[in-house]
């Protein structure tokens, strides 16, 4: 996003922007929970914390909410936000469209995160455009939209300057140094005397602002960058743990083994060969076999878990829009890295995507439609020479499985249980394959209704879902505008009140991360969030 009012730009220059500039109001909601998933806008948004704080992801950037500045984003990009374990907030979501009068279409002039002097004044504009949208007289919704053209007015007119001694910008500053002086000896004491902060006040600041301690970032930089040099085929391992600020390899060694999971010596093996995952769901199965690729489709939306935990490990970061839209990116970027060998399915490729593959590397094709998960992740392991660690693996998620079921049947009966999705404005039953291969097949739960082997995803509607009377239903909403709306509009209907699992708060959320998803290690997170979400309480 460009940045086109920063705080230290003269007003003069702000001018040009604003006096072409039309905002109106679209909606604006207020929410109470604890986190909202990765989610694709179609307008510009605003968030406002009324009170608590969280964090904040503009699609790969990271923010912490707090009530001395907002957030702006722009439509097209994801947004999603979470807090840590335990905490909760209040935040507004303030959803609005930009125009302009001249002819020339300027991004909206605020940067993603502004800076204000906290006032209860914001908090009141937004209390008042909140009561005035949910009025049902049009001069009161009026009343909203002159609240929001005021809301805007003051938060340009109470834009926080930074200056030097300003105890976030010198944490930024310790931050940056961080990243860049890695391989030094860096302590507490000296990265406080740089903020100008006492070391204890030093620790809390740092943890509070970035969600995590110093100590932890210093070793995640340090570890993230011997990654990175592991690729090299003439690394050495002693020479990469000094390069990275461990003066001991063996306490490099216990510490990147307790990290990453692995010592460095596999990892190393590992990743020597460049290799990459075409899709999420390759990607999962050699995951499951402790192989991360060189590449790999990651986004915070649409590969949210993966992008979390492997977005450093993986180097090349491949397209993960909207089921590989952007295949042309793609195949530039393995252009230029030049891997190993690729390995993809064959069953959802343009024509000419997999021709410009095979001129790229070797394609090993893994049969998507005929094959069921465990076949698939059987191939991948036998082309990686892994098929031992397949047949552990396999033999680990029956044993969870098989536990999963027990308990299951233990604790919920009779009870029917029924999965359906949201998309747009239609209502789809099973709607994927690994949720039938989970639910139906592995922990043989008691679905409404049943199907045979090769159906799923079946289109419904509310008057249907009322006939079959589940006692408990899981719920998969797309993130994105139209199906969240339609999720809105569903809550308000007397026929999906009346549900069983509705009144009985038997309805639980679902994302698509990784219940869409068709993979050995997605299946195993389906069994583990199943388990999470039906049994949290007890």
């Amino acid at each position: 996003m460009s940045i086109l009012l920063n705080p230290r730009i003269d007003k003069e220059h702000t001018s040009i922007f604003l006096d072409d500039l039309w905002c109106k109001l679209r909606s604006i909601e207020l929410v109470r929970v604890g986190q909202i998933e990765q989610q694709l806008i179609e307008s510009h948004v605003l968030i406002i914390v009324k009170n608590g704080e969280g964090r904040l992801t503009i699609d790969y950037t990271d923010y912490r909410l707090r009530q001395d500045a907002v957030h702006f984003a722009l439509p097209g990009q994801t947004i999603g936000i979470s807090t840590e374990e335990g905490e909760r907030g209040e935040l507004y979501v303030i959803r609005f469209d930009v125009s302009w009068d001249s002819d020339s279409r300027e991004a909206f002039p605020l940067q993603r995160e502004l800076p204000i002097y906290q006032d209860t004044q914001m908090v009141m504009l937004c209390e008042l455009m909140y009561r005035s949208c949910r009025s049902e007289h049009s001069l009161e919704r009026f009343r909203g939209q002159s609240a929001f053209q005021e809301l805007l007015y003051w938060l340009l007119k109470n834009i926080r300057l930074f200056p030097e001694s300003d105890q976030r910008t010198a944490l930024d500053r310790t931050k940056a140094y961080i990243d860049s002086h890695y391989n030094e000896s860096l302590t507490i004491e000296f990265l406080a005397r740089m903020a100008d902060i006492s070391p204890k006040y030093y620790v809390d600041l740092f943890k509070k602002t970035y969600g995590k301690s110093a100590i932890d970032y210093i070793t995640e930089v340090r570890l993230n960058n011997a990654k990175k040099m592991m690729i090299q085929s003439d690394a050495r391992l002693r020479d990469i743990a000094h390069q990275v600020g461990y003066n001991d390899e063996f306490y490099f060694s216990r510490k990147f083994k307790k990290e990453v999971g692995v010592s460095p010596t596999v990892y190393m093996k590992n990743r020597r060969r460049k290799i990459v995952a075409y899709t999420s769901a390759i990607l999962g199965q050699m995951l499951a076999l402790n192989i991360i690729p060189y590449a790999a489709p990651l986004h915070p939306k649409w590969t949210a878990y993966y992008h979390k935990m492997y977005r450093t490990d993986i180097p090349l970061h491949l397209s993960a829009y909207r089921f590989n839209q952007d295949w042309e990116s793609n195949i530039e970027a393995l252009n230029v890295a030049q891997p190993d060998v690729v390995i993809c399915d064959k069953d959802n490729l343009h024509p000419n995507e997999k021709k410009q593959l095979e001129k790229i590397a070797p394609v090993f094709y893994i049969p998507w439609k005929e094959k069921n998960w465990r076949e698939q992740f059987q191939l991948t392991a036998q082309f990686l020479g892994a098929a031992r660690e397949a047949d552990y693996w396999l033999d680990n998620y029956e044993h969870k499985v098989k536990s999963a079921r027990e308990r299951l049947n233990r604790e919920l009966g009779n009870d029917t249980m029924l999965i359906m999705s949201i998309h747009k404005k239609s209502y789809y039953l099973c709607p994927a394959r690994g949720m039938k291969d989970v639910l139906y097949d592995d922990l043989q739960l008691n679905m409404v209704p049943r199907f045979n082997d090769a159906e799923y995803k079946q289109a419904v509607t509310l008057e249907q879902l009322a006939e079959m009377d589940a006692d408990r239903i899981l719920l998969n909403i797309c993130q994105e505008p139209q199906s969240l709306n339609q999720w809105q509009l569903l809550q308000t209907s007397r026929l999906w009140q009346d549900l069983k699992a509705v009144r009985r708060n038997h309805v639980y959320l679902i994302s698509s991360d990784p219940w869409r998803e068709y993979s050995a290690y997605a299946c195993e997170r389906i069994v583990d969030d199943l388990l999470k979400q039906l049994f949290q309480a007890v």
